[in-house]
């Protein structure tokens, strides 16, 4: 067996020293590779990570806005108001959200980030800007508001002042309606037979079936108050049970007293001078008159001015 010569040894450990270096940077290279591509999955994890938070606050972006502009369509309604636009750009703002969304599975660019950021920057603005007009509308309207308060408080005040003023003049009227009533003075009756012969209130011996007519005569006292006009004076004649005689073919008729209807036997349009003028009644029955005790009342505006009695045998 040959021996080897001490070049070929040597030679030979020059191709293995060499061998293994080559091996080793290989391996580093390979290393070296698989650093870079760790690294670039890691970098593009990291761009993945912050494209989709990016996306996500932009999403909430667009939420708030969305919230922001609804408030506002509510504020004006609210006020009574509608605004259109409102609502067109809140239907925007909506279809903005989908496509945002939309890139939740798909990929969320640079442009389309900026894209969203320019709206959103636009929207905010127009948001601003609305907030201010709402405020002077609310102003505006609080205003208004407080006036109508004062307006119908006002109005309140003088319609009370016009209802105590109208109890006022309405006391006043009947204080001087009371005051300016008429009075009968000095009310006399007198009978008259079928012959004509007359007895007055001393001398009333005559028989029921023997009395005709009946005379009343009276006085109406001055009274400053009660002005010169025609006056209607009603005269009620009662017959013993109570009942007034009442014949419409003889003039009889009915009038308010105290809130009730009344009948009134007969009844005299004078004009009232202040003279104490005296008036006179002239009654006849057309039928037999009752015994017993008689009641005369006399009536002028409403008010009782006078009455007197006789008695019929």
């Amino acid at each position: 067996m040959a021996t080897e010569t001490p070049e070929k040894d040597s030679n030979r450990k020059l191709l293995v020293v060499g061998l293994i270096i080559v091996l080793l940077s290989i391996n580093g290279i390979l290393i070296y590779m698989q650093q870079q591509k760790t690294q670039e999955n890691e970098e593009q994890k990291e761009i993945i990570k912050v494209k989709s938070t990016e996306l996500e606050n932009q999403i909430k972006v667009f939420e708030t806005l969305k919230a922001d502009f609804e408030r506002q369509s509510k504020e004006l309604q609210s006020m009574g108001l509608t605004n259109d636009s409102l609502e067109t750009r809140i239907a925007a703002i909506n279809a903005d959200l989908a496509q945002l969304r939309s890139f939740r599975n798909g990929s969320f660019s640079l442009a389309d980030q900026k894209r969203f950021k320019d709206r959103a920057a636009g929207l905010e603005s127009a948001l601003k800007r609305k907030d201010e007009e709402i405020a002077k509308l609310q102003e505006a309207n609080e205003e208004l508001h407080t006036q109508n308060t004062d307006l119908r408080t006002t109005q309140n005040k003088l319609s009370d002042s016009i209802t105590t003023l109208a109890t006022d003049n309405q006391a006043l009227s009947d204080k001087v309606a009371l005051a300016s009533k008429l009075e009968a003075q000095n009310v006399r009756v007198t009978i008259l037979n079928n012959r004509g012969k007359e007895k007055d209130d001393d001398d009333l011996e005559f028989k029921a079936k023997q009395v005709d007519k009946i005379k009343i005569m009276f006085n109406l006292a001055k009274n400053e108050v009660a002005p010169k006009e025609s006056k209607e004076i009603q005269m009620r004649l009662i017959e013993p049970d109570g009942s007034p005689l009442y014949n419409l073919a003889m003039g009889s008729g009915t009038f308010e007293h105290e809130g009730k209807e009344v009948f009134y036997t007969a009844k005299r349009d004078i004009v009232f001078d202040n003279t104490q003028q005296q008036v006179t009644f002239l009654y006849s029955k057309g039928a037999a008159y009752k015994t017993g005790k008689h009641t005369i009342e006399l009536y002028s505006g409403g008010y009782l001015i006078g009455t007197a009695t006789f008695t019929l045998k």
